[in-house]
């Protein structure tokens, strides 16, 4: 079963595409990220899934989609909910959507209530994202497979599943990158 899983993942984007270039390229890094994970080939096909079904459920909610800005991150089950919704209410709305989901265990509902943000503060959040990921893979003794990096409002959401050495360094290098504002560990720990 779980080589039909990974069979069926780096296959998915050939048919999707149907032979375009972008397909192998995204076939083959989708392969490599999953061959040098920590977690499961099941979990990382589950938490994609998790997040395409979480973006769908969003999506189908007209009343949470017109008003919110969503974004929902999930690794070895864990969910980070980021973005911007104008009310407590809507907030809780968007955690019960979530828990719904198949294979969830837990849920960070880091939604702040609020007007969606502006492209600008987007694009900054992507750029320190970046900084954050170029920086972890030029670093001696840290693997940036093993580490998601999402940043939303200044502050940067970390996941993984490291040891508490890693952990550690890893938090070193992003408090001392441009534009943090804070740094929020969501880590499962190897020891």
């Amino acid at each position: 079963m779980l080589k039909l899983k990974l069979a069926l993942l780096l296959l998915l984007p050939l048919l999707l595409l149907q032979g375009c270039a972008t397909a192998i390229v995204t076939g083959a890094a989708t392969g490599a990220s999953i061959a040098h994970d920590r977690r499961s080939t099941g979990s990382v096909i589950d938490d994609q899934g998790i997040e395409f079904k979480a973006s769908f459920a969003l999506f189908s909610n007209k009343e949470i989609y017109d008003q919110s800005h969503i974004n929902v991150t999930s690794y070895n089950g864990s969910v980070l909910i980021t973005g911007e919704t104008p009310s407590e209410d809507l907030k809780q709305k968007v955690s019960a959507e979530i828990k719904a989901i198949d294979n969830v265990r837990r849920i960070h509902n880091e939604l702040f209530i609020g007007a969606p943000s502006a492209l600008p503060s987007r694009s900054s959040d992507a750029w320190i994202t970046s900084k954050i990921k170029a920086k972890l893979a030029a670093e001696e003794g840290i693997d940036p497979f093993y580490v998601k990096v999402v940043t939303e409002h200044g502050i940067v959401y970390l996941m993984g599943i490291l040891s508490h050495a890693e952990a550690d360094k890893v938090v070193s290098i992003v408090t001392q990158a441009a534009g943090v504002q804070r740094v929020i560990k969501i880590f499962e720990y190897t020891d």
